[in-house]
């Protein structure tokens, strides 16, 4: 992009003339500070009211009834009868989100361990029918929290998308990378990661995370009141990137590329990669606690095929057909399927 070209970008979301930032000339700092004031004022408001929507508390009063959002979304434990009969003569995919769904939300995201209970669990499951973890975690750092290697893996929100790589899914032949549709962003992901680390350095409680093909700004643990502050520091640096997005997922901040690919295209790809594409037979069943699941969620409502479930213990909008309220549930859920499969035979 020239010069010339910059001046007439605009912050999308705040509305303010951006121009004065891409002068040939550098601006005047009390010029620079106007700016951001005004990108904090316009557009930072909207942030972080998105954040708090994107993050809710036990502390605020839900935006909808609980027992009618949950007529809409029963639980799948209690309706798991009515999800087994809908199966019946079709093949079951299971997708499954990490954080929030395997293993509970920590305020550190490096101590986001599963338990052995559910490692056992997911490994039965897997034994049962082809399974996939679909994260937004770096791949690599999915896979050391899991340990199991006859599962798929899409990490980066389905940008990094590796199969088996053992039990009876996995062929030697086969390419150890399925699908990397977001190769040629690495090195400006890398350059962001930096800028981030420095401009959030001095924010308590802040973190940035490198997932690879994505980045993760993590606020659970910065005060409510800073939120803004950090949302205004990410986008600042975020100005000159125009080939990256910003949005929101619980208690964090996701930086990805522009493509159009999230994680219900991952899950189509890995339909796709298992010889389910075009057919009737097939019954995926997507399980996630985050608002990026419901990218896959959709998929398989527009698909009319199998279902999603949404991990939640308050109401949320969701294209999620059911429910479950915390990882404990998603384990007695799973354990439940790989008992009636294994009864079925």
């Amino acid at each position: 992009m020239t010069k010339k070209s910059k001046m007439v970008v605009a912050d999308a979301k705040s509305g303010v003339d951006m121009a004065a930032l891409f002068t040939a000339e550098k601006p005047p700092l009390a010029q620079k500070k106007k700016v951001l004031q005004n990108i904090e004022i316009n557009g930072g408001n909207a942030w972080v009211e998105s954040m708090r929507a994107s993050s809710p508390t036990s502390l605020r009063k839900p935006t909808q009834d609980h027992s009618t959002w949950m007529d809409r979304h029963p639980s799948a434990l209690n309706l798991f009868q009515q999800i087994t009969n809908a199966s019946k003569g079709k093949q079951i995919v299971m997708f499954l989100d990490y954080d929030g769904t395997l293993s509970p939300i920590v305020d550190d995201p490096d101590c986001a361990y599963m338990s052995d209970a559910m490692r056992a669990t997911v490994r039965k499951l897997a034994g049962c029918f082809p399974t996939a973890i679909v994260s937004g975690r770096c791949r690599d750092k999915v896979y050391n929290f899991v340990k199991l290697s006859e599962l798929y893996y899409a990490g980066s929100h389905g940008m990094d998308i590796r199969g088996p790589t053992n039990g009876p899914k996995y062929k030697k032949s086969a390419p150890s990378v399925l699908c990397q549709p977001a190769s040629d962003y690495l090195p400006m992901i890398d350059e962001v990661y930096g800028l981030l680390m420095e401009k959030t350095k001095a924010m308590p409680g802040a973190k940035v995370e490198n997932n690879k093909f994505c980045l993760s700004v993590h606020f659970r643990c910065v005060e409510e009141k800073k939120w803004s502050e950090l949302a205004t520091q990410v986008r600042w640096v975020l100005k000159d990137y125009p080939k990256l997005r910003l949005s929101q997922g619980r208690k964090v901040l996701e930086i990805r590329p522009t493509i159009k690919w999230d994680k219900g295209k991952a899950l189509e790809f890995l339909l796709e990669s298992l010889g389910y594409a075009n057919c009737t037979n097939v019954f995926p069943i997507y399980i996630g606690d985050d608002h990026t699941d419901e990218d896959a969620f959709l998929v398989l409502k527009e698909r009319e095929q199998g279902f999603g479930i949404l991990v939640s213990k308050i109401p949320k909008d969701t294209s999620a057909s059911y429910s479950l309220q915390e990882p404990s549930e998603v384990m007695d859920f799973l354990q439940r399927l790989v008992d009636w499969k294994r009864h079925s035979w």
